[in-house]
C-alpha cells in the first residue's frame, strides 16, 4: 500500500482548512436578525397613598 508524500498531506490539510474556514463563513455572513422595533410606550404609575 503506497503511502503519501509529505507534500500530498500538507495539500490536503490545506483543503480541508479552506473548507472549514468557508463553511464557517458562509454559517456567520448568512444568518439575518430579525428587525425588531420595540414601542416605547410610557406607562405612569400614579398611587395615590392615603394617610
Amino acid at each position: 500500500m503506497p503511502q503519501m508524500a509529505p507534500l500530498n498531506w500538507i495539500m490536503l490539510f490545506f483543503m480541508f482548512t479552506m473548507i472549514f474556514m468557508l463553511f464557517n463563513s458562509m454559517n456567520y455572513f448568512s444568518f439575518k436578525y430579525k428587525n425588531i422595533k420595540f414601542n416605547t410606550i410610557k406607562k405612569n404609575l400614579k398611587t395615590n397613598w392615603k394617610w
